[in-house]
């Protein structure tokens, strides 16, 4: 895929800064022209390359990318857009945002790419435990290994205060025990974008946690 429009990452820099339904809607053909068709266009290149590795991953772009509307319903902040674009690429796509996948994020001044379980309900976190506690070797393999922590440092997530007793001996082991999430994050320049086939360095990262997500879809 050819590099990205250059008023790609200009558009979201003058969203940020006129973040108002008068002036999105004047610049309604410049979104659909610079932002919203190319960035359709690179996340379904990431779907199809990505394919190559994991052949459960089907979904169409428009299953994978969020709406830019925001929703105000609950917030203080009014501002009616999100001044980034973001994408779910996984077998379920955003409808289901609790099973492992990769997330693509792009706003002014940053490209991040990651994944993992962010969202995790009570019973998915139990079964994660268990998961790593009987396949703690495994585990911790996975977390450590050069081509995750190169790209991606650690996997992240909020933790628990109070953890079940029946985990207390494993924490002092393996502390990632008492998360409720399990994530990680890369954090790039966004002008990769603008570069030739962004879309290759996208998947190449994201493959890095592979197999660190295929152990988490295990639990399921």
């Amino acid at each position: 895929m050819s590099a990205l429009p250059k008023d790609f990452l200009s558009f979201l820099k003058d969203l940020k800064k006129n973040n108002n339904k008068e002036w999105f809607h004047s610049n309604k053909k410049r979104y659909e022209a610079s932002l919203k068709e190319p960035f359709k266009g690179l996340v379904g290149e990431v779907i199809h390359l990505i394919q190559k590795k994991e052949p459960e991953i089907t979904i169409e772009p428009k299953n994978a990318i969020f709406r830019i509307n925001r929703d105000i319903r609950f917030s203080k902040d009014k501002s009616p857009y999100k001044t980034n674009v973001g994408a779910i690429i996984s077998a379920k796509g955003k409808k289901d945002k609790v099973y492992p996948g990769y997330y693509l994020h792009v706003e002014s001044g940053n490209l991040m790419i990651g994944g993992g379980m962010y969202f995790v309900p009570t019973p998915d976190l139990k079964r994660m435990r268990e998961h790593i506690a009987a396949n703690l070797t495994q585990f911790n393999k996975l977390i450590k290994a050069k081509k995750f922590t190169n790209t991606f440092g650690e996997l992240k997530g909020d933790a628990n205060k109070r953890i079940p007793k029946e985990y207390k001996l494993l924490f002092e082991k393996q502390p990632l025990i008492a998360n409720k999430q399990f994530y990680f994050t890369s954090e790039h320049d966004p002008k990769i974008l603008l570069e030739k086939d962004p879309a290759k360095f996208i998947v190449k990262t994201m493959l890095a946690a592979k197999d660190v997500n295929d152990f988490m879809k295990e639990i399921y």
